[in-house]
């Protein structure tokens, strides 16, 4: 009787290190970085400012590339696979600073990323997806059809994650998601986050400074002097 092989992780960090060189010396800001991330998961990863965070997910998500070991989806190395096929088809990210089109209104934000991409929504066109998706996380129409510079923070926050839901990808990256958000709406994105991971199987991996995300998340990871540890608790 055979056993069959397990499947690869959505993504594996295999002793990552990165260095920056300065004007006078090379600062390292990961070491020899060692994991696993699942489909069907939800990660957190904290940590103080300045540890590396969002360099981390830089890397991962196929914006840099690390200064020694390798990333992999699926099994295949990102640079075989190459860093914008990956971007355009297996992963997405929510960034801090947003990086909307500054030219387009809400609404053509998520449309675009979705042609881009070449996402399709299960029923009906892209418009009613992208229209769906966001009046979820509390943007009406007569919102989605300002240009982004009209809005304000919170509001251009809710649109960059609307455009990374809209994309059908396997990992959803998001650099402090909830931080300009109210409670409510903060909550809403988490609840959003899980149901991600446990009803469509993505991998969800998020650098956060909020415990109440962390909270609700499957697995916490800390990134500390360079390092990436996993929390153990009881209660997990």
């Amino acid at each position: 009787m055979t056993t069959a092989t397990p499947p690869p992780p959505a993504l594996r960090l295999a002793g990552i290190s990165h260095t920056y060189s300065g004007q006078r010396r090379r600062t390292t800001v990961l070491r020899d970085v060692d994991y696993s991330f699942e489909r069907g998961t939800f990660y957190t990863i904290l940590g103080p400012s300045g540890s590396g965070k969002t360099t981390l997910l830089s890397l991962a998500s196929g914006l840099d590339t690390p200064t020694k070991g390798a990333i992999t989806f699926d099994g295949h190395d990102l640079t075989t696979l190459g860093l914008g096929r990956y971007r355009n088809k297996h992963a997405a990210t929510i960034f801090q600073q947003y990086n909307l089109l500054t030219y387009m209104t809400a609404l053509q934000n998520v449309t675009t990323a979705m042609e881009i991409t070449g996402a399709k929504p299960p029923t009906g066109s892209r418009k009613a997806r992208a229209l769906q998706l966001l009046e979820s996380i509390g943007l009406d129409k007569a919102i989605t059809a300002r240009n982004v510079m009209q809005l304000s923070g919170g509001q251009q926050q809710r649109v960059a994650i609307a455009r990374a839901l809209a994309c059908d990808v396997d990992i959803l990256f998001a650099d402090e998601p909830t931080g300009n958000l109210d409670e409510d709406t903060a909550q809403g994105i988490i609840d959003t986050f899980r149901d991600l991971a446990h009803q469509q199987d993505k991998c969800v991996v998020v650098v956060t400074h909020s415990q109440q995300l962390a909270a609700q998340s499957d697995r916490v990871l800390t990134l500390r002097k360079g390092k990436l540890t996993e929390q153990t608790t009881s209660a997990r």
